[in-house]
């Protein structure tokens, strides 16, 4: 049974007493660079690492960081303490080594880190713990496939962007359920980070499969990167409904990174501007 309660003497107009529950600012922080990330970007550039045996008998969260990716994370402390402030209300970090010790070392005072499974890894199910010459050569089709449309590719057995997508979105229901005008940072990975700025930003399947495959520096999340969302309009200062703000910062190389605030546009579409899209696609099959 629902009951209805209706007060007559409320003057305050519905709309004025609906508050929309949200953090302020959403602080979002990939590891630094990672044992696995320099032999994945090593293979790209066809040069050949040294990997002991014992590397890839481990699963994958637990990669340390690299020297590199100590020195980005400690770089990134730094900035963060300088340009957002040494202290936050809620800190969350994947479970995942590289994201632990990347949380430590951005050396934030008085900081009670939360480890969350929703922003671990993207699960890479069997091509997980596989070398890169392995897995092109064994994967070859599954690859093919993910060059058909990398937004709905799983690997075998893994997630897909879609998956991590689902995950977020839980989580950003516990963060305006729980962390309502607080500020809030999270240690994590690039595709999650990608699954936040999906939801967030309201990219669509097509503009993220395009940002996903550009080679500019501006459109990729590099280790350490920062992105911060914000309700607070960095103009005015004001309070506003929904985060609206965005920045992006790569505190070790800002030549890699916007750096500057900039308005979210969600993105919404008129009945002729949905069918001129369609246009683009030929049709195949007439009846």
């Amino acid at each position: 049974m629902i009951i209805l309660i209706i007060n007559r003497t409320l003057k305050t107009p519905i709309k004025e007493v609906i508050k929309m529950a949200m953090p302020n600012k959403i602080s979002l922080i990939r590891h630094g660079m990672s044992e696995g990330n320099l032999i994945q970007r090593a293979a790209k550039k066809g040069v050949s690492i040294h990997t002991p045996e014992e590397f890839m008998d481990r699963h994958t969260c637990d990669w340390r960081l690299t020297n590199q990716g100590i020195e980005q994370a400690q770089i990134a402390g730094q900035w963060i303490r300088k340009n957002i402030g040494a202290h936050f209300d809620r800190y969350y970090v994947s479970h995942y080594l590289r994201a632990l010790e990347t949380a430590g070392l951005l050396n934030l005072p008085n900081a009670k880190w939360y480890k969350h499974h929703y922003i671990v890894e993207r699960n890479w199910g069997i091509l997980d713990r596989k070398k890169p010459e392995e897995r092109a050569e064994r994967f070859a089709l599954d690859f093919e496939s993910k060059e058909i449309n990398s937004f709905y590719w799983a690997p075998p057995r893994g997630e897909s962007m879609l998956d991590l997508c689902q995950r977020i979105d839980r989580l950003l229901s516990t963060l305006y359920r729980e962390c309502d005008s607080q500020d809030v940072i999270i240690v994590c990975h690039g595709e999650i980070m990608w699954a936040f700025r999906i939801i967030l930003e309201k990219i669509t399947l097509h503009d993220y499969i395009q940002l996903n495959n550009s080679k500019h520096p501006h459109d990729r999340i590099h280790n350490c990167q920062i992105l911060q969302y914000s309700r607070i309009n960095p103009e005015t200062e004001k309070q506003e409904k929904y985060l609206n703000w965005v920045r992006s910062v790569c505190p070790w190389d800002e030549n890699l990174s916007t750096n500057d605030w900039s308005k979210i546009v969600r993105p919404s579409f008129t009945n002729e501007q949905l069918l001129s899209f369609v246009e683009k696609v030929p049709r195949l099959i007439k009846d």
